[in-house]
């Protein structure tokens, strides 16, 4: 036996085919044939799937072993004979030279194919030197590809439109006249922040050229400077919110402005998600279709909202956003709104750790909430406490402790605590003493890629348990890190910062041991 791997891809003639079919019954038509391709291929039915004309390259074999052949191009010949459909246009070079112009003929004449390409694979043909070349952990050493550069097109910008983001961040979007790029329809692109704007050099108005990031992604190229209309000005970021008209600021030394609000509009809907998430409050049943609704519905605004508005009733006729052969509404029910009232009830009980990380309080991650639960032991000392004194908390820092300090200097935030007291949320956090000896205290740990036997966050906890601490990033205070397999830029960052480097079989040993083994 043996195991052939190629694409599935739409021929051109074949979407607009497609296309014109569904015109005809009244459907929407697909945007490009690569979607067209893949909704084809996720078909329940597939007598629908048959129809679609798809087509077939194959061009890779997962073990050659039991085939005679030793280069790549001796196995494309292979897969001719054997009756599989191979590109035609597949080529194999002796020079670099060959290699290179074959790329600029590729490009020159992409549009002449019946199916969109964006580049070139170039492989090494001998198998054998593609098994010494190996593998990275994202990609073979042997193959690499040749980019074509995206296609642009000119439209003009009508608006830059600011989103607010879970955490607050404004991000400005530029919104333009629709445009047909790389097989689909674009009208909007991300500007990312001020600075962004500002280096791109564009203003409401402009010409600008537009292309797709590797083909994907929408993407503001910038102006054409010559068709510049008169009297148009530099756009500026807001000093108010256009959510909730709350401040907004920017941090010295960050690009990004922020809503200082909790409770603004644009944000409800990501933080209520936010708040329910496993490390969170792990509210189970709370999906984000779910809290969607409920915020377009009005039931919910803020995170206090599940514990002093939020009715079981209420929740049951919260539409799911499916409808019934008949088209009726599928809403939640009875049966389901009980469970998830149920788990908002528990999760009362949390405590303070998981209230701060669910706050969604700037550079508050879910270890840095437990060091200040752990360390102020109630809301109302971290409410009350000096950014000074915030900052001494092992792990914390000047960055962290201004953000905490902001965050309740905002009344409106501070108005969502209290009622979260009053509703009966544990806002205080229970220190238990340590059952297991402390051996690894003061060591910092860092675990990366996949570990066999344990999940990161488990490993992270058993090694916390002896005393240990364990962070996301690695620096000159890391003690070691546990590297797992395709463990990828921490563990690089730890060769070049000489920190020790320790695999499973070693984090076995400090598990059982409660030691470090000597390297």
């Amino acid at each position: 036996s043996v195991e052939v791997r190629g694409e599935v891809y739409m021929p051109k003639h074949s979407f607009v085919r497609l296309n014109e079919d569904a015109d005809a019954a009244g459907r929407e038509p697909f945007a490009n044939p690569r979607n067209a391709a893949a909704g084809s291929l996720r078909q329940k039915d597939p007598k629908v799937t048959a129809v679609r004309d798809l087509e077939t390259f194959i061009y890779a074999v997962a073990d050659e072993a039991p085939l005679a052949v030793t280069t790549q191009w001796q196995f494309l010949q292979w897969l001719r004979d054997c009756g599989f459909n191979v590109n035609p246009n597949a080529a194999r070079c002796t020079s670099a030279r060959e290699v290179h112009e074959f790329c600029a003929n590729a490009l020159a004449h992409r549009e002449d194919l019946d199916y969109d390409i964006d580049g070139v694979v170039v492989k090494v043909d001998s198998f054998d030197g593609q098994a010494a070349l190996g593998f990275t952990a994202r990609a073979p050493r042997w193959a690499i590809a040749f980019k074509f550069p995206p296609e642009e097109k000119r439209t003009v910008l009508r608006e830059i439109r600011v989103q607010v983001g879970r955490t607050g961040v404004l991000t400005p979007v530029a919104e333009f006249d629709p445009v047909l790029v790389a097989g689909s329809t674009i009208a909007r692109a991300t500007l990312h922040n001020i600075d962004e704007v500002r280096r791109k050099n564009v203003r409401v108005g402009d010409t600008i050229v537009v292309h797709k990031a590797g083909d994907v992604i929408p993407e503001v190229v910038g102006p054409v400077l010559e068709l510049r209309p008169e009297g148009s000005v530099d756009w500026e970021m807001p000093s108010a919110c256009p959510s909730c008209g709350s401040p907004v600021i920017r941090e010295e030394g960050e690009v990004a402005y922020r809503c200082v609000s909790i409770d603004g509009p644009a944000q409800a809907t990501d933080r209520l998600i936010h708040w329910g998430s496993r490390n969170a409050m792990d509210i189970d049943g709370l999906g984000d279709e779910i809290v969607s609704r409920m915020v377009e519905q009005g039931l919910l605004t803020d995170v206090a909202d599940f514990y002093d508005k939020l009715t079981e009733e209420a929740l049951s006729e919260v539409s799911c956003g499916r409808q019934t052969v008949d088209g009726d509404d599928i809403v939640v029910g009875k049966t389901i709104a009980a469970k998830v009232m149920a788990q908002v009830n528990e999760s009362r009980g949390r405590g303070l750790a998981r209230v701060l990380f669910g706050l969604g309080i700037r550079h508050v991650g879910a270890n840095v909430a437990r060091a200040l639960a752990t360390h102020f032991r109630s809301m109302q000392a971290l409410m009350t406490a000096a950014p000074e004194d915030i900052a001494a908390i092992d792990g914390v820092g000047p960055k962290i402790a201004a953000s905490v300090h902001e965050f309740f200097s905002v009344k409106k935030n501070v108005a969502v605590v209290e009622r979260l007291r009053e509703a009966g949320v544990v806002l205080e956090e229970e220190v238990e003493e340590p059952d297991a000896p402390q051996t690894l205290a003061g060591l910092t740990f860092v675990l990366t890629g996949t570990l066999q036997n344990y999940k990161r966050t488990e490993a992270a906890k058993l090694l916390e348990a002896m005393g240990a601490k364990c962070t996301g990033s690695v620096s000159k205070k890391t003690s070691y890190v546990i590297a797992g397999e395709a463990a990828g830029s921490k563990l690089a960052k730890a060769e070049q910062l000489g920190v020790p480097v320790l695999d499973e079989s070693a984090l076995e040993q400090i598990l059982t041991t409660g030691q470090v083994p000597a390297l």
